[in-house]
């Protein structure tokens, strides 16, 4: 039983040893001569297409210069309102006397009619007294033998006043070198700067070369509301700080419009009562100075608002006498019924009117034309 055990042990030993054997052999085969297999070679990258040929656009034309758009010109004026069109406050007080004449009639209710409508127009007393003595006479003597004569002769008085004072025309010299100078004068509100604005237009599209003085330091806004009028009508301005001296300001506006060749200095001056003497003292010394070398004032315009009737007569006086005003100009004449205040005006300061206002448009300052403003006035149509 021991001998067979032994034997069976050794069996598996020995069959131990020869397994282990070929296990050894086949180990060191395949570390030894075998051939092992290639490496993989890493993988290729794509085939990159090939490069875009890149066409650079067409160099854009140079472009065409275009000039720059000019500078825009001061409109034109246009055509100036008719008198007939714009005086129809005044036409309505004279309406009943004109009616009554028309018809043929001259009586007592004709007389006081017509001293009514003379007298609420603003014609004034002597004045109005003045025209119905000659015109009484005229009928006494046999001159006058109907209303429609009456009528005639009536507008020819009234013609004959008008025409008794000076020239209407604006002056202007055009020395070289040496600017023309208008200022404006007359109290607050009667519309200075507006009117000043509006001959700056006009002046401007007659060829004039215009400068403005701002020369109103104590109204707030007047400096730039003339601004406003310089940038419409293409005029240059010289202007200062608010309360600087009006006199230095003027003479400082002389001076460049001779530097730069302007024909013309429109100054405006700060509105002030006629009773008020340091005020007037201040406006002679404004005037003193605008004429001083280069300076050439050629006009003292008055400014007044014809809405006031006879209180502008009496304005008118005060700056006549301290100023020596060469002409009036009546504003707002198309919205009163005291339009016969260019009348009286003239008759007792024998100064011009030269302008009047028919309206609020850019183009409604126009030329007094005395047989214009008769024809409205006894206009029956």
């Amino acid at each position: 039983m021991i001998g067979t055990l032994i034997i069976i042990v050794v069996v598996v030993a020995l069959l131990a040893i020869a397994l282990g054997g070929v296990a050894l052999a086949r180990s060191r085969r395949r570390s030894g001569g075998t051939t092992t297999a290639p490496r993989a070679s890493p993988p290729r990258p794509p085939p990159q297409p090939p490069p875009a040929t890149v066409v650079e656009p067409e160099a854009p034309p140079p472009a065409t210069p275009v000039a720059a758009p000019p500078a825009a010109a001061p409109e034109a004026p246009g055509a100036p309102p008719s008198y007939r069109s714009r005086l129809g406050g005044v036409r309505g007080l004279f309406s009943g006397a004109v009616a009554a004449l028309r018809s043929g009639r001259i009586d007592e209710t004709t007389w006081e009619s017509l001293e009514e409508a003379l007298i609420r127009a603003d014609v004034g007393v002597a004045t109005t007294d003045v025209l119905l003595e000659e015109l009484r006479a005229k009928v006494q003597s046999r001159e006058i033998s109907g209303g429609d004569d009456l009528l005639e002769a009536l507008g020819a008085s009234i013609r004959q006043l008008l025409d008794s004072v000076g020239s209407r025309a604006l002056r202007f010299d055009g020395r070289e070198d040496h600017p023309d100078v208008w200022l404006f004068v007359g109290v607050n509100g009667v519309g200075k700067t507006t009117t000043i604005g509006k001959l700056a237009r006009r002046e401007s599209a007659a060829g004039h070369s215009v400068l403005l003085a701002a020369g109103d330091t104590f109204r707030a806004a007047a400096a730039d509301q003339l601004a406003m009028w310089a940038e419409r009508t293409g005029a240059a301005i010289v202007r200062g700080a608010e309360g600087a001296d009006p006199s230095a300001i003027v003479f400082d506006a002389v001076q460049r419009a001779a530097a730069r060749k302007n024909d013309l200095v429109l100054a405006d001056t700060a509105g002030r009562l006629h009773t008020k003497v340091n005020l007037v003292e201040e406006l002679k010394k404004i005037r003193r100075i605008a004429d001083r070398d280069p300076g050439n004032v050629t006009e003292v315009l008055l400014v007044l608002d014809a809405t006031t009737g006879q209180n502008g007569l009496i304005q008118a006086r005060q700056f006549a006498d301290a100023v020596d005003v060469t002409g009036i100009v009546l504003t707002k004449l198309d919205g009163t019924a005291k339009g016969g205040i260019v009348v009286a005006v003239e008759r007792e300061l024998f100064v011009p009117v030269k302008l009047v206002g028919l309206g609020e448009g850019p183009d409604d300052l126009v030329d007094f034309d005395p047989e214009a403003f008769v024809d409205a006035l006894l206009a029956s149509d």
